[in-house]
């Protein structure tokens, strides 16, 4: 078992019992950057990263404002402490989903355009969404990279910050989702499409939570052309693969997938490969349309 699970399982305890929970028997539902467990009762419990209080906060904040604001979004239970910590871990209380599978691309546009058209919430604290954070520490402390390959990433994440400044306040602005992608949209046998994960939610470009399924098209040929137009359709007609900042905001996100491979690597034994053939990619050692295993 993940090391970080057992830990994660005494920081449950801990918050169950301040929250007058139980929680023997859990169910462990992921075990990521954040731990999710589901309780006897079928409270969800999502256990949050050290340090990660304030972006805690913010998430039952964002749910609530969601929730009001008449979009279906994964929703925190109004009579539980939010979150209670666990040393410099935050645990925050769910309501658990319906039985769903990810949203189609159309379903997912559709979702995107109602929440971008959202007015902006009264949230304390809610950040400037920074596209480029967490690469440079990553990509400094990876240990599967030779240095040729490291000398590459740096002067690559140099040039993406100089080129996203020539753009950075060109085009529409205000709260995105941030990691907007198909497996972040729930869609219940009956009712409305559920958003989900709400720790990224930002200020930030309303293009940047469209280039995730935008390059699953143009670079990785994981959608057809049918699929996107569909996506494009149900977001309200609007294509960033035709802005002129497109290419720029594609590499960052390829760039950050690079670097997450690259996190993996002492976890997982496939990742160092699989960070290798990222990179190569990125180098143009291989050609378009690109085949990246999951991690």
């Amino acid at each position: 078992m993940n090391p970080n699970a057992t830990t994660a399982g005494s920081v449950l305890a801990g918050a169950a019992r301040i929250a007058g929970f139980g929680a023997a028997g859990a169910e462990l539902i992921r075990d990521g950057s954040n731990v999710m467990y589901r309780l006897p009762s079928g409270v969800v419990a999502r256990i949050g990263r050290p340090g990660t209080g304030d972006t805690a906060r913010r998430e039952v904040l964002v749910s609530r404002w969601l929730d009001e604001a008449g979009l279906p979004a994964v929703r925190a239970l109004a009579d539980a402490p939010q979150p209670v910590m666990i040393g410099d871990r935050p645990v925050t209380w769910w309501v658990a989903l319906p039985a769903h599978r990810p949203a189609t691309p159309a379903e997912l546009g559709a979702v995107l355009g109602r929440f971008h058209s959202l007015p902006a919430p009264r949230i304390p604290g809610l950040p400037r969404h920074d596209p480029f954070i967490d690469l440079d520490r990553r990509i400094g402390l990876a240990t599967a990279l030779d240095p040729g390959d490291r000398t590459w990433l740096e002067r690559h994440l140099g040039e993406l910050e100089r080129r996203y400044q020539d753009f950075a306040d060109a085009g529409p602005t205000g709260v995105i989702h941030g990691d907007a992608w198909q497996g972040n949209v729930a869609v219940p046998e009956t009712g409305r499409p559920i958003l989900l994960d709400l720790e990224m939610v930002s200020f930030g470009r309303y293009d940047w939570d469209l280039v995730q399924v935008a390059v699953d098209h143009t670079d990785f040929a994981r959608i057809t052309t049918s699929e996107y137009e569909s996506f494009v359709a149900g977001y309200g007609g609007y294509d960033v693969t035709r802005t002129p900042g497109y290419r720029t905001l594609a590499d960052i996100q390829e760039l950050r997938w690079v670097a997450f491979a690259l996190s993996k690597v002492g976890t997982r034994p496939e990742a160092a490969a699989q960070a290798r053939h990222r990179i190569a990619c990125l180098r143009g050692d291989v050609s378009r349309p690109w085949s990246w295993s999951a991690l």
